[in-house]
């Protein structure tokens, strides 16, 4: 959109029946929510890399902290976010837990956004 048309309409005219339609179509505010609390999840790059990691491998908390070189607490505290928001999940073999991604959402979600990027 060039800098100098509108961003609105030059007149009033609500154009009930759409509109009426339209709000029938839309997904109750609860919903809406839980979405945009599920997008500001992958808001945080750190987050992302976690994802990108996992997609290649099931991982403990301290391959992850080796491969983001950061620490393993800061590498806890953002799988906490995000199982919390059950894009990961996790397996104990003795006293190691292994993560993963949680199913194929995840990877579907990624690729969506990657697409949109690349086009």
């Amino acid at each position: 959109m060039e800098s100098n048309q509108p961003l609105c309409c030059d007149t009033t005219e609500i154009h009930m029946d759409l509109v009426e339609q339209v709000r029938s179509q839309l997904p109750q505010d609860e919903i809406l929510y839980d979405l945009a609390e599920l997008f500001k999840i992958f808001g945080d790059s750190t987050r992302i890399k976690i994802l990108y990691a996992l997609l290649e491998s099931e991982l403990c908390v301290c391959d992850l902290a080796k491969l983001m070189e950061v620490s393993q607490s800061a590498v806890s505290h953002q799988l906490r976010v995000l199982k919390g928001s059950k894009l990961v999940k996790f397996r104990r073999e003795g006293k190691v837990l292994y993560y993963s991604l949680a199913d194929d959402h995840v990877l579907s979600i990624l690729n969506q956004g990657m697409d949109h990027l690349t086009e």
